[in-house]
């Protein structure tokens, strides 16, 4: 995989429609053996730290294990986590009451790194099937998250390839 182009950004975004078609297209089948190694090299090649744009401009949805676990961590009570920090959006899904994320730091680190989201841990979906099923989050990631960026490109040209 190539180095992440300067103007990445404006790339992704002129070939939005491209990316809908592929991911529209693609086999499924043919997909998911590559995400694993196209997955680790875009994460190798990426510093999260910084960029942090998923967490500067988007809200995981939190889940009642992660509501339980966090507020557990900060001390808090669930219902006290809740009124402090989330509100449930128009999926009806608990997420952040504001962007950024209120546990991200001024550094980019997250306050609670080792107990955060499900979504936080999964993010940006590049190694499970998420990536082709729900091709709408891909579309959206893809134009902020390199490494989205960087696993769907990879495909495209892998597939292309065969």
């Amino acid at each position: 995989m190539s180095d992440l182009p300067a103007h990445w950004k404006r790339l992704a975004e002129s070939r939005l429609k491209q990316y809908r078609q592929f991911l529209d297209r693609v086999n499924r089948n043919r997909v998911l053996p590559l995400l694993p190694e196209l997955h680790e090299t875009a994460t190798a090649a990426t510093d999260c730290l910084q960029c942090a744009q998923c967490c500067k401009s988007f809200s995981p949805r939190f889940k009642t294990p992660d509501i339980k676990r966090i507020s557990r961590v900060m001390g808090l009570r669930e219902s006290e986590f809740i009124e402090r920090f989330l509100k449930v959006d128009e999926e009806g899904d608990y997420v952040t009451k504001t962007t950024p994320c209120p546990m991200l730091g001024a550094d980019n680190y997250c306050s609670i790194y080792e107990d955060r989201p499900s979504d936080c841990r999964r993010f940006p979906y590049t190694d499970e099937d998420v990536l082709v099923k729900r091709s709408r989050i891909t579309l959206e990631n893809v134009r902020f998250c390199p490494i989205t960026y960087r696993v769907v490109e990879g495909l495209m040209k892998k597939l292309a390839d065969r």
